[in-house]
């Protein structure tokens, strides 16, 4: 099966999933599970904004991002705004793919076992509110048909 037929198979199944349910982390855990479970990723999840206890962000109105639901082996736990994949998709408010980590500049290297990776960014309201990160051993994993799928998995999420 392609990538493309995968997603279009894993779309009515995450929509089923996360119809009716209001919970933010229970629909991201149901979320990551099934991404990881149809494509085997090394590592699939969430991070989520969070400005509680950052009282030098929280003034600025930005916060960090936070370890949420996840797939795979242990990750960091905070993520500081514009920092690394996962911070410069949040400061963007825009998809990033990276095709080798090594080259990005401010990488951080939870896993020295991840070479690329795609962050989407998770939007309400118009802000971002979390972050659906997805690390990959080989190289050049992810593609503008990840980023199509992917964003609209995002959508879903609302």
């Amino acid at each position: 099966m392609t990538k493309q037929e995968t997603y279009h198979t894993l779309l009515p199944q995450i929509e089923s999933l996360v119809a009716g349910e209001t919970d933010a982390i229970a629909n991201m855990a149901n979320v990551a599970a099934a991404l990881h479970e149809a494509f085997g990723f090394w590592w699939t999840g969430f991070y989520i904004v969070r400005s509680e206890g950052v009282e030098e962000l929280r003034s600025e109105g930005v916060g960090e991002l936070v370890l949420g639901p996840f797939q795979g082996p242990i990750a960091c736990t905070r993520i500081p705004y514009g920092k690394g994949v996962c911070g410069t998709a949040w400061q963007r408010a825009q998809t990033v793919i990276v095709p080798n980590v090594h080259d990005f500049p401010g990488h951080i290297a939870c896993s020295s076992a991840s070479n690329s990776e795609i962050v989407v960014p998770i939007m309400r309201a118009g802000q971002v509110m979390a972050v659906l990160d997805i690390d990959s051993t080989d190289f050049n994993t992810f593609d503008e048909t990840d980023q199509l799928y992917l964003e609209k998995i995002a959508e879903m999420l609302k």
